[in-house]
């Protein structure tokens, strides 16, 4: 096998490659990338039985041939390479990585024990790469990180006519996102699809200025799959098997007492005032005509508060809740001001979860889709 292919072109190539696959792998071949040579050029592709991605690039095939090579080390001779187009050979068991005056030669792995790349043949549909990308990220942050309940480690795709939705929970808060989808002129059966959460957030990363992004969705070999393509690039994933709790009723329909506040200023207040605040305690909110203030009661050596605009719709409302799960929902609102709604339950004494919103203006909802429910500590007595 012998090519020659842009420096910058190759890095980036090899980069994406191996960007999913995990620090460990249980099986030493699966840290490798597969390099093939095409009709046009060369296909990297990684595999590690869960995720795969799959590129292809340009370059000057004078050997045809197939390699599989340790694929983070490659990655980072890649990106370290000077600015030289980069050639590349085998000899033997051997490979050989020349760039102008750089010259590195890696041992090359047995590529006939590496697994096939998964190939994902369903109906696809059409996202805006950007809307995507911006989804993703508002809901993946709140998906669990606690494998001991894989089912909520995802993010659920829910695929309508129009629409995809995105939700994810990790108990203490759901967040949801609509967004355009284009199935073509055909009219399916509603379709979800349960997606690892740390995978569709690199997803998201990866494909975000790419135009659109095709997503499909497949069922072959009791082996539920995934694919997002764009830009001659394909990552396919394993589905998360199981039901995902039905989250979406959780939302009300409409809440008629709510604070509508500069996003930043609260922000930044919750981040000062949060300073005091020992592991896992949660901030005081007091809602009033005249404002929100911030009250922590941290330890017997440090107290804070703060007090900031807000103009409140309904009736005075104090409720903790834990800043960063706060943060994280204010930090996916993309507008300049944002409403927080409280909702009720059926104990008078005990809050219910407050309903992050976009807003466009003070007295103007915002147009985008995007809900947060966070659930209240209990009110410390």
């Amino acid at each position: 096998m012998k090519f020659q292919a842009n420096r910058d072109v190759f890095s980036e190539a090899v980069s994406f490659a191996v960007k999913l696959l995990p620090q460990r792998t249980t099986l030493p071949i699966l840290s490798g990338v597969l390099i093939e040579t095409t009709e046009n050029g060369l296909q990297l592709s990684s595999f590690d039985y869960e995720v795969s991605a799959q590129t292809e690039i340009a370059a000057q095939v004078e050997e045809p041939g197939r390699v599989l090579v340790s694929g983070r080390l490659l990655a980072e001779i890649a990106s370290k390479l000077p600015n030289a187009p980069v050639q590349f050979s085998t000899e033997e068991s051997k490979i050989v990585v020349r760039a102008g005056s750089a010259n590195f030669t890696l041992l090359s792995m047995p590529v006939e024990e590496y697994p096939s790349i998964p190939q994902v043949s369903g109906e696809a549909g059409l996202v805006p790469a950007e809307e995507f990308a911006e989804a993703v990220a508002q809901v993946g942050v709140a998906a669990s990180r606690d494998d001991v309940t894989p089912v909520i480690t995802g993010v659920q795709l829910e695929v309508g006519d129009n629409t995809l939705g995105l939700v994810a929970t990790d108990r203490y808060r759901v967040a949801v996102r609509e967004i355009d989808w284009d199935n073509g002129t055909t009219s399916g059966e509603p379709v979800t699809a349960l997606v690892p959460a740390r995978t569709l957030t690199e997803i998201g990363k990866t494909f975000g200025h790419s135009g659109n992004v095709s997503i499909s969705i497949t069922n072959r070999d009791d082996r539920e799959l995934i694919a997002f393509t764009a830009d001659r690039k394909t990552v396919t994933s394993l589905l998360i098997k199981g039901n995902f709790p039905p989250v979406r009723r959780l939302f009300p329909e409409q809440v008629d007492n709510y604070a509508v506040i500069n996003t930043a200023e609260l922000i930044e207040a919750t981040r000062r005032v949060a300073l005091v605040l020992e592991r896992e305690a949660a901030l005081r909110y007091t809602f009033t005509a005249d404002g929100l203030t911030l009250e922590a009661i941290g330890s017997e050596q440090a107290q804070a508060s703060e007090s900031i605009d807000a103009l409140l719709t309904g009736q005075e409302t104090v409720v903790s809740l834990k800043p960063q799960f706060l943060l994280d929902g204010l930090g996916a609102v993309h507008s300049e001001f944002v409403r927080i709604s409280f909702t009720k339950t059926e104990n008078p004494n005990k809050p219910g979860p407050v309903l992050i919103t976009s807003q466009t203006s003070k007295d103007q909802a915002g147009a985008d889709s995007y809900k947060y429910l966070l659930q209240p500590n209990l009110l410390l007595r």
